[in-house]
């Protein structure tokens, strides 16, 4: 059973599961489809039509749905006043587990990744995607097409304007990669000696150096899904 509160707004077509809970003045606008136990916070807005200069935008109030779709899986808590924008080429994901902070914005075409952390007023332009156990700090913002590797973690007000691989630590204007989340890389239990090597490559220009890293336990398969997302 849902908890909506009455003044919540849901419009178009929003399909939702289970224990969720829909704070007041939440906007929803389809094609929307929600999962399970997810918690939506005061004047969240799903589903406003993709940021595209020559998208045709509604004309009709009371017909608001434009775009291709947003899908928001299970146990996400999205806080007061996010924003999350309907997909313009394809769908803008939530995966599971997912946290995000108030007036944090993902838009078009993104793709967040499981138990990803989103800091308040951080932004992401149209087609990111965000790794599994990201975290990204607060005012952190991410020009659009990047990829955000697994665990990396973005520090507080940087500005993110070329992807970055997993398990780096990365801050400034623009931001650098700065070192390892070896925080992140111990809670995902990856052996200490692939931290250590991790550690040693990431102190260098890591864009040449990625390569000592193939093969190693809990890296090899992030890695792979950096390279592939970071050449598309």
């Amino acid at each position: 059973m849902n908890s909506i509160h009455p003044s919540a707004q849901l419009s178009g077509e929003v399909s939702i599961g289970t224990g969720n809970v829909i704070g007041p003045l939440a906007v929803i606008v389809g094609p929307v489809t929600i999962g399970d136990n997810n918690w939506i916070g005061i004047g969240a807005v799903i589903g406003g039509p993709p940021e595209v200069r020559d998208w045709a935008h509604p004309q009709d109030a009371l017909e608001l749905s434009a775009g291709n779709g947003i899908a928001i899986g299970n146990g996400n808590t999205i806080r007061e006043y996010v924003q999350i924008h309907q997909g313009w080429e394809g769908v803008t994901r939530i995966e599971d587990d997912v946290f995000l902070m108030n007036q944090s914005y993902v838009a078009h075409d993104c793709t967040v990744e499981k138990r990803s952390t989103l800091a308040a007023g951080v932004l992401l332009g149209g087609h990111v995607r965000v790794g599994a156990d990201a975290n990204l700090g607060l005012g952190a913002i991410v020009h659009q097409r990047r990829y955000i590797g697994a665990g990396v973690m973005v520090g507080m007000g940087s500005v993110v304007t070329r992807d970055l691989p997993p398990f780096a630590k990365a801050y400034g204007n623009p931001a650098r990669v700065r070192g390892a989340n070896t925080v992140g890389m111990k809670r995902a239990g990856i052996p200490e000696d692939a931290i250590a090597l991790a550690v040693s490559i990431y102190g260098r220009t890591y864009d040449r150096a990625l390569s000592a890293l193939n093969g190693q336990p809990g890296l090899d398969q992030a890695l792979v899904a950096w390279r592939l997302h970071a050449a598309s």
